[in-house]
């Protein structure tokens, strides 16, 4: 196996390899979260949501990606984005294809993504993944690695089917012109 730069010509495959990758998690994660939630992120169904944002990190930012390959075949991506501000690197996107899956692709990327990382002087990487049962597997890959969770609460309120409240006292739309 070697990791390699992304080329479009990788395109087709890392879109397909990421939906086959992810086809057993969205079942888990849409019963894990509130319907009015889901159908919020997802309203035409995840696999068309995923191609969609893939394709625009593949599309947008072709540098920040590198492809796990074995002879010419992707195994798995993953892409790397640097936050200077903060001196932190983060792994955006890992996936690998499930016939390839814990066989240490997930690893060598994550290796790639660590490396890019402390060559541009970040002193730390961060990744994110739910918090649902479908997303337990990539936990454990990232707590394998090294990451260590960091407490984070995303709240989310229906607003569907609600009258708008009035301002709340003090703000600009509570004073007349």
């Amino acid at each position: 196996m070697q990791i390699v730069q992304y080329e479009p010509a990788h395109r087709a495959a890392l879109l397909a390899l990421s939906i086959r990758a992810w086809e057993p998690v969205f079942p888990l994660f849409r019963e894990a979260v509130a319907p009015f939630v889901y159908e919020s992120f997802y309203p035409d169904g995840w696999r068309e949501r995923q191609v969609h944002d893939l394709a625009a990190v593949l599309d947008g930012e072709p540098r920040n990606v590198a492809v796990a390959l074995e002879e010419d075949l992707p195994l798995g991506w993953v892409c790397t984005r640097f936050h200077a501000d903060d001196s932190m690197s983060e792994i955006y996107v890992l996936a690998v294809d499930p016939e390839f899956q814990r066989r240490g692709v997930a690893r060598a990327l994550m290796d790639h993504s660590f490396d890019r990382g402390r060559e541009a002087g970040m002193r730390m990487v961060l990744v994110e993944t739910g918090d649902d049962p479908g997303h337990e597997p990539a936990r454990r890959a990232y707590e394998a690695a090294g990451f260590e969770r960091w407490p984070v609460a995303r709240y989310f309120k229906d607003l569907s089917g609600q009258a708008a409240t009035a301002p709340w006292p003090g703000t600009t739309e509570d004073r007349a012109p």
